[in-house]
């Protein structure tokens, strides 16, 4: 199914690869099928919770070998961006878990508890299944006080095996309606972790292709770059809804092994 031009892949991760903890069918044999079609690959995800350390270390279980490298999050994103506004040092109050706590600490900023979360000079969220009223409360206080707002990502949900449960964007909204202010997005959509990607691949966009299940991100952020663009049905976007997006992506799949075969 994938043109013959194609000479490597951006892949999505939730929805294209794994539901929740559940494999999305035999992954040894897909992954083994882009190594024999000789196919370059990195994996982009909004999902910023882990390292990419832990993402092969998944991934792994799942009986797919990979170099962090090859693991692109939106944790990394965000953290590579601040880098070029901010110095080390510059405290930052975040709703997040381990993977955007590491990738912020390894550029050298300062993260700060809940209570200290006044001090703060940035705020930067993310999904975090420890989420609570004082975290919000703290993050409302400081966008209304003109503190620079961003996030890793907006997807409103997040797929596993039982259906889809709030993502990142859902929570985000919460600030966003308490404030008024829309943040600075590191992920997909926006095209920052496609030209992340681009480069570690080292391919050109046009031989490219970038494999998502959600249409208004992955899609949306392989469209926004120029690369050709594949949505696998394996996770959150329908059939119905392919068909009526525009512009029109270039292919279409039940599954990554589908798209593969």
């Amino acid at each position: 199914m994938i043109p013959s031009n194609i000479k490597a892949l951006i892949l999505d991760m939730d929805g294209v690869v794994w539901k929740g903890d559940a494999a999305i069918g035999d992954l040894a044999a897909t992954f083994n099928r882009i190594r024999e079609r000789g196919l370059k690959y990195v994996f982009a995800t909004n999902n910023g919770t882990k390292t990419p350390e832990e993402y092969k270390k998944k991934l792994r279980e799942l009986g797919v070998e990979v170099d962090v490298s090859q693991i692109v999050t939106s944790a990394l994103g965000i953290a590579f961006m601040l880098a070029q506004i901010y110095t080390k040092g510059t405290k930052i109050f975040m709703i997040g878990e381990e993977g955007i706590r590491v990738a912020l600490e390894e550029k050298g900023f300062e993260i700060l508890s809940t209570e200290n979360a006044p001090e703060a000079q940035v705020f930067v969220m993310g999904i975090d299944r420890t989420i609570n009223f004082m975290k919000v409360a703290e993050a409302t206080l400081l966008v209304r006080a003109g503190i620079p707002f961003y996030t890793t990502n907006t997807d409103m949900t997040f797929p596993t095996p039982r259906g889809e449960i709030p993502g990142c964007g859902s929570w985000l909204s919460v600030i966003t309606s308490a404030t008024g202010v829309q943040p600075i997005v590191a992920g997909k959509p926006f095209p920052y972790l496609m030209e992340l990607s681009l480069v570690r691949l080292g391919t050109k966009k046009v031989e490219t292709l970038v494999v998502g299940d959600r249409l208004e991100t992955d899609i949306a952020a392989g469209q926004s770059v120029g690369c050709p663009t594949a949505l696998v049905l394996s996770g959150v976007s329908s059939k119905a809804q392919a068909d009526a997006w525009k512009p029109k992506m270039d292919l279409i799949a039940d599954s990554l092994a589908e798209l593969v075969k």
